[in-house]
């Protein structure tokens, strides 16, 4: 969830498209991605499924000026902001997106068919009442920002007294990709429009997840035992937590921005 969530560059791209910066074609070729396709589900005024084009274009006429995301999990309901039928689904899925200026919000139920290495993957995103007020829990780019740099920082004092590294070949794999994939330039953290502090702050959240997923499995200190593991969850659980709170921070700048009166 932490790395790429789906709802999070349907929140960007579509904040991207109500603001004019992208063309509709641009967006749900971002927002798919490497996906085989994407419909919505329940959308006002349509008996069936419709593609994303259509859902975007129909959900902007009912009102929807912008898109925050959500990213739950069991006893934070980050992001949320009900009512109770849309936030268990959300809580279901870890992740769902909320329309601000309508009553209307958006939770992937995402499909995996074909053999390994050929995996076909479908997305219908269920359409929903939302409720309109403020989200859970959702820090400032600036707090967030701050939480991270002092997250980290606690985390890598527990995990070294815990003689758990992220290395290793798989983990050194992982860590060549990202860096690799970060060199490359040809895929934006954000889509246009956002603030520099919000890219900044989603691409420190990106690590800080990368290296959490790691620390979870690898390094030479194994974690062999089970009061091992508790302390090694124990130490990386509020940094996945922090990580989660700055992703949602950064996705949501676009729409932050516009309720203090920024262009």
């Amino acid at each position: 969830m932490l790395w790429e969530p789906r709802s999070g560059r349907l929140a960007a791209w579509g904040n991207a498209l109500l603001a004019g910066s992208v063309s509709p074609d641009e967006a749900v070729a971002a927002i798919v991605g490497d996906d085989a396709r994407h419909r919505v589900e329940g959308l006002p005024g349509e008996a069936g499924p419709v593609g994303l084009t259509l859902a975007l274009g129909r959900l902007r006429s009912l009102g929807v000026t912008g898109w925050r995301v959500a990213l739950p999990a069991p006893g934070h309901p980050l992001g949320l902001s009900g009512p109770p039928e849309f936030n268990a689904r959300a809580l279901d899925a870890q992740e769902a997106v909320v329309g601000y200026g309508a009553g209307f919000g958006l939770v992937p139920e995402v499909t995996e068919a074909g053999p390994a290495g050929d995996v076909h993957v479908e997305v219908v995103w269920h359409c929903l009442p939302v409720r309109q007020a403020p989200p859970a829990d959702v820090p400032s780019l600036g707090e967030a920002e701050r939480e991270l740099a002092e997250a980290l920082r606690e985390a890598t004092v527990a995990l070294t007294r815990l003689n758990v590294a992220a290395s290793g070949p798989v983990a050194e794999a992982a860590l060549d990709a990202y860096r690799a994939r970060a060199h490359a330039g040809d895929e934006p953290p954000l889509a246009p429009g956002y603030p520099p502090r919000a890219v900044r702050v989603l691409e420190l959240a990106r690590r800080v997840a990368l290296l959490v997923t790691l620390a979870y499995g690898h390094g030479p200190g194994g974690a062999v035992s089970a009061s091992e593991m508790a302390a090694r969850v124990e130490a990386l659980r509020p940094v996945e937590r922090v990580a989660r709170r700055a992703q949602v921070a950064a996705f949501n700048a676009y729409v932050e921005g516009r309720e203090r009166g920024r262009p």
